[in-house]
């Protein structure tokens, strides 16, 4: 099971430096949120995936899933979320301030 999310942080994060690279202004907001739900990913595969096991060690139980990367993502869900409305209220009002989401355009370079 670790391997599947393995690669599945790898294609998330292969897919966010694509976007990240383009020259859209919303390709590049939607490459920094596939790149942070990628680091989610990685973080819950770094902290072990164990299913049925409780998160909070009481009597009688030997084996747990340790809760601190499930806080750790909490923790960055939020983050993210307030990180992506902000580049997307940047990227309205950019657009809307100068009529275009073309970031060669943006820098001034309008011959390529």
């Amino acid at each position: 099971m670790e391997i599947i999310t393995s690669i599945l942080a790898g294609v998330l994060f292969a897919t966010a430096i694509y976007n990240i690279l383009q020259k859209q202004l919303l390709r590049i907001v939607i490459g920094t949120a596939l790149l942070s739900h990628g680091a989610h990913i990685l973080i819950l595969t770094m902290g072990r995936l164990k299913t049925g096991q409780p998160p909070v060690l009481t009597e009688g139980i030997s084996d747990y899933t340790d809760p601190l990367p499930q806080a750790l993502i909490l923790t960055s869900i939020v983050i993210s979320f307030g990180v992506t409305s902000l580049l997307l209220v940047l990227a309205y009002r950019t657009t809307k301030e100068n009529n275009t989401d073309n970031m060669e355009q943006l820098r001034g370079n309008e011959n390529e």
